[in-house]
Parts: structure tokens; sequence; C-alpha cells
């Protein structure tokens, strides 16, 4: 199987999980799906959050599941729980759908490494 095609397979068994799981079977988006790892990250689970932190709470899912690729590392954790990246190397400038490809790949090794899928 190709790696793109094994890519395609393991993103789309996340969505279906995913979707059943928070969204009773509406299907979630990318956006979405980065919320949820900032919930799960920050630990936090079951609070309501305002606009600002759930912003917030995407960067730390982006910086997260970025990490294992250099581009960020942990910092520090501040009083309230919330996680601190610091950034070690520039984002590439990449195409949306290049973009796009980054991201659901950097999702799908985490996802491996939460073992929420094999």
């Amino acid at each position: 199987m190709s790696r793109d095609q094994q890519l395609k397979e393991r993103w789309e068994l996340i969505v279906e999980k995913l979707s059943n799981q928070f969204a009773d079977g509406d299907i979630l988006d990318l956006d979405a799906i980065i919320y949820l790892i900032g919930v799960q990250e920050l630990g936090q689970l079951g609070r309501s959050f305002k606009k600002d932190q759930k912003l917030d709470l995407m960067h730390i899912a982006i910086c997260k599941v970025l990490t294992p690729y250099g581009y960020y590392e942990l910092d520090f954790v501040d009083d309230e729980g919330w996680p601190h990246y610091k950034a070690l190397e520039t984002l590439p400038h990449l195409k949306a759908g290049e973009q796009s490809v980054l991201m659901k790949e950097a999702i799908v090794n985490y996802f491996l490494e939460t073992e929420f899928i094999d």
C-alpha cells in the first residue's frame, strides 16, 4: 500500500472515530479535530472555553503535533495548566493543499502515538 493511501485510510479512520465520539456522527473537519487535540493536551475536559481560548487550544494542538517534526518544543506549562511552546524552526511556505497534508500526517502520527488508532 502506498504511503499516501495509508495516510488517507488512517485519516478517514480518525475522522470516523472522532465524529462518532464527539459529533453524533456528523463529520468533523480538520479544524475541529485540531481543537479536540488542544483540549486533550490541555487536559481540562468538560469545561467551556471562550473564543480566544479556543484559538489558543488550536495553537497548542498545532504545536504539539508538529513537535516531532522539529518545528516546536514545549517551553513550559503556566500556573493554569496551559502549555506554552517555542518555535524552533520556521514552518516552510506551503500551498494550502500541502499544508493540509502535513497537518493530517502530523495528526495521524499523534493518534498513532497515543494509540487511538493502530
